[in-house]
């Protein structure tokens, strides 16, 4: 079961955290990869190390927030592969501040880089997809996406994450008939370059055991199953799933 030899998998955002762990995690299922991102020398050395796992990779630099951009990987990709398995829209990026005193720059730069993306990469690998009429799509919400929260203010990124959900299920009900799923997974804390400073601090680590049930942050690759068996051809019958991977922060 979960192997995906000869499968190729997209992931955006991959030239660190969460998406470069499931780039890893997909290549030792034995999926063929494209990764895209800002950064290509990141993307360049990740597909150094997956491509020594056995399996082929396409780096391509990317902007998730600008159409030319999105359109221009999806085809570099179908140029090289052929067809597109697996979409995992994991780009994002935020700038936190709360309802009464956030600018709009800040709330559209939010909404752009966390919702925005994934309709326009969702809709150019779509494309692919329906040709073959098959596909497994997951988009990576976020456990505020689901709820608000007390730690910090950012009702931006709450509301491009909640958008992300409800995209999640218009997408699912609308693709099921080129059989192609659509799947979300909300992650809660979890750890990554970017994160881990934070999560290591006392304060964080006292408001983690008072609201997460698990009492820790999530780690490294731990994120990686819940992808996987959505991607899966196992999955055949799942879609318009939203699967909270947060150590039971959303069921308290």
């Amino acid at each position: 079961m979960f192997s995906f030899k000869d499968r190729v998998v997209v992931i955006s955002g991959a030239s660190s955290g969460l998406g470069a762990q499931m780039a890893e995690g997909f290549a030792k299922q034995g999926a063929d990869l494209v990764i895209t991102a800002r950064r290509l020398e990141r993307l360049e050395a990740l597909a150094e190390k997956v491509r020594a796992l056995g399996v082929k990779c396409l780096p391509i630099q990317c902007d998730v927030t600008d159409t030319e951009s999105v359109n221009n990987a999806a085809a570099m990709a179908e140029k090289e592969f052929g067809k597109i398995d697996v979409l995992i829209n994991c780009a994002g990026a935020s700038k936190n501040a709360g309802v009464l005193n956030m600018t709009d720059e800040e709330w559209n730069f939010t909404i752009a880089a966390d919702m925005t993306s994934v309709f326009l990469v969702t809709r150019a690998f779509g494309n692919i997809m329906k040709k073959h009429n098959y596909g497994r799509i997951i988009n990576i919400s976020s456990m505020y996406g689901l709820v608000g929260n007390t730690a910090i203010d950012t009702v931006a990124y709450h509301s491009a994450k909640g958008g992300v959900v409800n995209f999640t299920r218009a997408v699912a009900a609308e693709l099921a008939k080129y059989n192609i799923t659509c799947n979300a997974i909300c992650p809660g804390y979890f750890y990554t370059e970017l994160t881990g400073d934070t999560l290591e601090t006392a304060e964080f680590q006292a408001y983690m055991k008072a609201t997460v049930p698990l009492g820790r942050y999530g780690r490294e690759g731990e994120l990686n199953a819940s992808a996987i068996f959505l991607a899966s051809e196992e999955a055949s019958y799942v879609t318009g799933v939203i699967l909270p991977v947060d150590g039971g922060y959303t069921a308290v």
